[in-house]
């Protein structure tokens, strides 16, 4: 009888190891994507700014339309990225877009004096700041959900689950910079 209770102890023992280890990775799976959520948010953001500020501009630098053609389209291939290299790409793409938008504001005294521009710009520079943040808060949860993926034993319930590791969110250096207006 004393072994019976044995093993029955050592079974529970084992499914409650089993049921802590999944609800875990479902835990931290669903932390990666709500900062995946996060940046989505911030990068709407940015994007219903964009076409304000490209307004702004073009009130003062009409003859421009290239550059604003150009921001156009990469705000709207950031927007219709899917997967996580696309919108690395796309938004390094939209940044540097920005930047020569910003370059040709500066060639208008007129345009940065605008209160209207700079607030614009200001709080352009505030979605990029909680864009970085969202960033590093998304590939923070992912290390700690790839950790717990690849780590003995719990990869083995991983892999019976199907649980697959998730990309983190990189971009260039280059690409990382806010656009600044230097007056």
């Amino acid at each position: 009888m004393s072994t019976l209770w044995i093993v029955i102890i050592v079974l529970a023992l084992v499914g409650l190891w089993l049921i802590l280890s999944y609800n875990g990775l479902i835990t931290l799976r669903n932390r990666v994507d709500e900062a995946w959520s996060d940046i989505e948010v911030q990068m709407k953001r940015r994007y219903d700014l964009i076409p304000n500020l490209v307004n702004a501009v073009k009130g003062y630098a009409s003859h421009e339309s290239s550059v604003f053609e150009n921001v156009t389209k990469a705000r709207s291939a950031a927007m219709g990225a899917h997967t996580l290299p696309e919108h690395a790409q796309a938004e390094g793409v939209l940044t540097s877009t920005l930047k020569s938008l910003f370059a040709v504001s500066e060639s208008y005294p007129a345009l940065q004096a605008s209160q209207n521009f700079l607030q614009l710009q200001h709080e352009l520079r505030d979605a990029e700041d909680k864009i970085q943040a969202s960033r590093r808060f998304y590939n923070g949860n992912v290390r700690e959900y790839n950790t717990r993926l690849q780590s003995f034993p719990v990869n083995m319930i991983a892999g019976t689950f199907a649980f697959t590791a998730k990309e983190f969110f990189d971009m260039d250096e280059a690409e990382k910079v806010v656009p600044e207006v230097k007056f």
